[in-house]
């Protein structure tokens, strides 16, 4: 093996070097069921990471206008309280959270349903520890949603 390509597949990674071997991945969702593009398809990256900004702005607002007084520390602490209770009443409802329906996303069941109270809850708690929230499975879900068997989709 000639030393570039071995620096080529080690800069793109391990996925870059198995599909030069042959592997074939396929497209995020396509192991869940789920289409390629366009509604119903596995919510992208930047769309996501929209929605969770426009989320904590929402928290912090709500903490610091009504709960903190004032006190911008006091606010952050608040901010996840009201972030936790945000996503248990939002997504357990309708599905989705303020900037994810603002973005055009919703969390489903990975069979396509809706999210229990428990499953919601499990998934809630885990995206506020924030580490199961950056660990990726191949299909771009985080820990918190393979835990919670759940999926964010495109409406």
């Amino acid at each position: 093996m000639d030393n570039r390509q071995a620096i080529g597949s080690w800069l793109s990674g391990p996925r870059a070097a198995a599909e030069e071997m042959g592997a074939d991945f396929g497209y995020r969702g396509e192991r869940l069921g789920l289409p390629r593009e366009g509604p119903g398809s596995v919510a992208p990256l930047g769309r996501r990471f929209g929605a969770l900004f426009i989320d904590w702005a929402v928290s912090m607002l709500i903490a610091y206008g009504l709960l903190a007084r004032g006190d911008q520390q006091a606010a952050g602490n608040w901010a996840l309280g009201v972030f936790l209770v945000m996503s248990l009443l939002t997504v357990g409802t309708v599905g989705s959270t303020p900037g994810k329906r603002i973005l055009g996303l919703r969390v489903i069941a990975e069979d396509g349903g809706r999210l229990g109270v428990v499953r919601v809850a499990l998934r809630s708690v885990l995206l506020l520890l924030v580490i199961p929230a950056i660990v990726w499975d191949r299909d771009s879900r985080g820990l918190h949603d393979r835990l919670a068997r759940a999926v964010q989709v495109r409406i």
